[in-house]
Order: C-alpha cells, then structure tokens, then sequence
C-alpha cells in the first residue's frame, strides 16, 4: 500500500502543487506557552507585596470609601480578599536608620526575635561588667546604655578618667580598664573606642579634636597591652567635643572629658534597629 503524499494538493486539473503547512498548530502552540509564561511572571510579581505600598494603597480605598487612614474596606460583601473588612494588618513598627530612612524588613517577626537575643545577650555582658566594677567599687562611675549600635561603655565622672587638657590616665581609671578588659577578651565582639572633650579650648593640643583622639588612644594601649583584647579588634576614635553629654548632677565641663566603649553588634540593620525599644521593653519600668 503506497503512503499518501503530504504537504502538496493539486488545484483542479493543472499540474501546479500548492504548498500546505501542516505543522502551523506549533505557531498557536508556541503562543499559548508565551501567554502561560507571562500569566506567570505577572503572578509572581503581584505576589512580591510592598508592604508599605500596600498601606498606601489601603488608605487611599478609604479615603475613597469615606472611611478614615487605617481602616479596612471591603471592597465586595462576604469578601476575603486581603482588603476585607474582617482581616486584620498590622501597621509597619516605626523604625528608621541613622539617615533617617526606613530600614527594609524591620517588622519581620524574625528580625524582632533576633534583636531580644542580642539584647540578652548585651545585657549579659553589661552583667559580667558590673559584677568585675563593684569587686574595685568602680560601678557607680561607669554607665551603661544599649543602643543600635550596640552596648555602649561610659567612662564619665568628674576627674576621674582625664583632669582638664589632658589624656593621662588616672589610677581609677586603670582600675576600671583592667576590670572590664577580662570580661571583654573572649567576646567576639569589635569594640571603639571614643574618645570626646568638652568645649573649651585647648592650648597642650592644636584642637580638641586631638586631645580627644588622644584620650582613646589611650584607653585602646591600656586594653591591649596586658595581651588582654586582640588588637585587630578595637580601633579609637576622636569626635573633640561635636558629641557632647549633660548628665544630671554633673558640670558639663566635667563630663564631656569622657571616652566611651562600644561594644559593637554585628547584627543586620533590620535586627539592630529594633534593640533600643527592646531594650527599654526588657528593663521594664
């Protein structure tokens, strides 16, 4: 039995073959497949929500709706949809950088659990710290803060540290050097060192913002020399008197000859943002 001929029909009696393209389904085909990938791709990018793009979006509903910012709207009766009058969104925390811009993925619950465990772990330290300070009865010249950037160390009492126009160290303040020092050798932490003066001019430095440098720098040689904190840790800062500290009770002029150590969190900006409020939430009242 002879196979039929493909591809070619004869138009009446001439002998002129016409050309029929029988694979031409594949054109429809390869369309439908376009149409299903771009179905997709527009799935997948509707499913990325902004969450603060989505708030907008709410309240501009409302306000269409003559409902008030914050409100949900039900767009359709018995609907469930994502803008229904029954579901419930959280309003995004109020958390911003240094800069002052928000900082991405803040609300995260993660993020939230992850910054009370550096906290308690800070407040851990600051523990250790104390319990080292009141064995030399130097607790109460030395304060504590935990903000984003860390636990913060302050070395501040009047003529304690550094008399006027100077970055000697007292013998109270390597005292307070070598208590803490042990207790922060074997935490993995990076620490700076700060060093900071009050406003007055100086005539032993060309500025204070030597003579504050200074006042690190010697504070940084103190923790290192015993062989005590890794070198490649630390490193020592001057910010003259641009950061100045009013502390109740205290001159001003007293104060700002200050160095402060900070015991700086690797944690991501998302974490580090959250731990000041954490911090006050876990200090109570």
């Amino acid at each position: 039995m002879t196979a039929p001929r493909r591809g070619r029909r004869r138009r009446g009696g001439e002998g002129h073959e016409e050309e029929v393209n029988v694979e031409r389904w594949t054109v429809s085909y390869m369309d439908m497949v376009t149409v299903m990938m771009s179905l997709f791709i527009v799935l997948f990018a509707i499913s990325q929500v902004d969450q603060q793009k989505f708030f907008a979006l709410r309240d501009s509903f409302a306000a269409t709706f003559g409902r008030p910012p914050g409100a949900t709207v039900q767009v359709l009766d018995g609907g469930q949809g994502v803008l229904a009058a029954d579901s419930v969104v959280p309003d995004p925390p109020d958390v911003t950088n240094y800069s002052g811009g928000p900082v991405q993925g803040a609300e995260d619950a993660g993020n939230l659990l992850a910054a009370q465990k550096e906290v308690a772990d800070l407040q851990e330290l600051q523990r250790l710290i104390q319990e080292a300070l009141e064995e030399r009865q130097a607790a109460a010249d030395v304060s504590f803060a935990i903000t984003e950037r860390g636990l913060i160390i302050g070395l501040v009492s009047a003529d304690v540290f550094f008399a006027a126009e100077s970055a000697v160290l007292t013998d109270h303040a390597l005292q307070v050097i070598d208590a803490l020092s042990p207790v922060l050798a074997p935490r993995p932490y990076e620490l700076s060192v700060e060093g900071h003066a009050n406003n007055l001019p100086t005539r032993r430095y060309p500025t204070n913002w030597e003579l504050s440098a200074d006042r690190a720098s010697q504070v940084l040689r103190r923790m290192i020399d015993p062989g005590q904190i890794e070198p490649g840790r630390m490193r020592a800062v001057g910010y003259g008197d641009a950061n100045p500290l009013t502390a109740e009770g205290l001159d001003p002029l007293e104060v700002n000859r200050r160095v402060d150590i900070v015991v700086l969190s690797d944690a991501p900006e998302a974490v580090r943002v959250l731990m000041p409020q954490v911090a006050a939430e876990m200090e109570g009242p």
